[in-house]
């Protein structure tokens, strides 16, 4: 079993990665096994943070991997992937995966979990990473169309996650979401190399 240790950009991704769901997924399926608690970079993804938090994980937790996610949000940080990479670095990084936009636009993906939420059948989110606006903004116009909005961003994010089983792998079978489909693909070949 190959261990892993992760540094998230804010607490949606944190829920994600300590999810029984994701780690049993990851045990199971990708030979890896989640050491500790994600490291919450707290929106600070500048490359040398970054590398002081890898480099505190590595010493603490002793990882045989380190991943790293995090969003692109292109409005404020980074106008495409390769820029936002060069933003956080590499070093002692083993993955590095950047979500398109945000991790909202992977929730949208989950056309099984979006349904269990908003109560309908019929809900397909076209095109979730290619939004005009941020995926949160689609987010809160879906739950005010329900009756009552999501609430924060955190605490939808737990409650998404937990109660409606969001499943990264289900959002990465969407056609339109290749971040997550990245995800997916790269964590399993992490755990198991050729």
């Amino acid at each position: 079993m190959v261990t892993v240790g992760f540094v998230v950009e804010g607490d949606s991704d944190k829920y994600l990665v300590e999810s029984e769901l994701f780690r049993k997924w990851l045990r199971e399926d990708c030979n890896l096994e989640v050491i500790g608690r994600a490291v919450n970079a707290a929106g600070n993804m500048r490359s040398h943070y970054i590398e002081d938090q890898v480099r505190l994980l590595r010493q603490e937790k002793n990882p045989d991997k380190v991943v790293v996610l995090a969003d692109l949000d292109p409005d404020r940080r980074a106008p495409c992937v390769q820029e936002r990479k060069k933003i956080i670095g590499s070093r002692g990084i083993d993955l590095l995966v950047i979500v398109r936009k945000a991790i909202e636009s992977w929730f949208l993906a989950d056309t099984e979990a979006m349904r269990r939420w908003l109560g309908d059948d019929t809900f397909c989110e076209v095109n979730p990473e290619m939004l005009t606006g941020m995926p949160w903004d689609r987010l809160q116009e879906l739950g005010r169309k329900r009756g009552r909005g999501p609430g924060t961003k955190v605490r939808f994010s737990r409650k998404f996650i937990r109660d409606h089983r969001f499943d990264v792998r289900r959002a990465a079978r969407h056609d339109q979401c290749p971040s997550a489909r990245y995800f997916v693909k790269r964590l399993c070949a992490l755990g198991n190399p050729r």
